[in-house]
């Protein structure tokens, strides 16, 4: 007879991270799992003489997010890092905004000469966007890099970091067009 657990995962951003961590935990023996984004959580039932709560766990953080029973602790837990990280969110987006409009207005307005000093004024306001503000999809890309897996973070952040690598490239060369502002997005 099959059991129902519901787990916490953390870390997922996209519907790539929902499949993964899906199609994982239904490889399993005697194991069908429906996860749910908007909630960070997997509703799974299980073969209890096939597979342990602890290997649902462990199949879970082995794919590269984090995994919890599903307890009132653990959900005021979740609650609580779900409210650091959209605190962590809002500090990122307060200074990449200005910055981000910065940088387009250096780069695409006609009476802005694309000039040297320009270009490296355009690549100092996208730094702190490209890296600082971001890092948590620079971050979430080399973790899925590091299971195998591509995802919209890996797609936002190889986007930057190309476009960003092509304008520093171009900035030190001394000519050439760049892609500074696509870099901020």
């Amino acid at each position: 007879m099959k059991q129902h657990v519901e787990l916490l995962v953390g870390g997922m951003t996209c519907a790539s991270c929902v499949g993964r961590v899906e199609r994982k935990l239904n490889r399993l023996e005697g194991v069908t799992a429906t996860v749910n984004l908007a909630t960070a959580s997997a509703a799974v039932d299980y073969d209890p003489g096939a597979v342990e709560v602890d290997t649902l766990l462990r199949t879970v953080e082995r794919t590269g997010y984090t995994a919890a029973l599903a307890t009132p602790e653990a959900s005021t837990e979740l609650a609580d890092d779900e409210r650091q990280v959209t605190e962590d969110y809002r500090r990122r987006l307060l200074l990449a905004a200005p910055l981000s409009v910065l940088v387009v207005l250096l780069t695409m307005l006609p009476q802005v000469p694309d000039t040297a000093p320009f270009r490296w004024a355009a690549l100092l306001l996208a730094t702190p966007v490209v890296l600082y503000a971001g890092w948590p999809f620079h971050r979430a890309a080399a973790l899925n890099a590091r299971h195998g897996a591509g995802t919209m973070d890996t797609l936002v952040s190889l986007g930057t970091l190309v476009a960003y690598a092509w304008s520093l490239l171009q900035a030190l060369r001394g000519g050439g067009h760049t892609y500074t502002e696509v870099a901020p997005r």
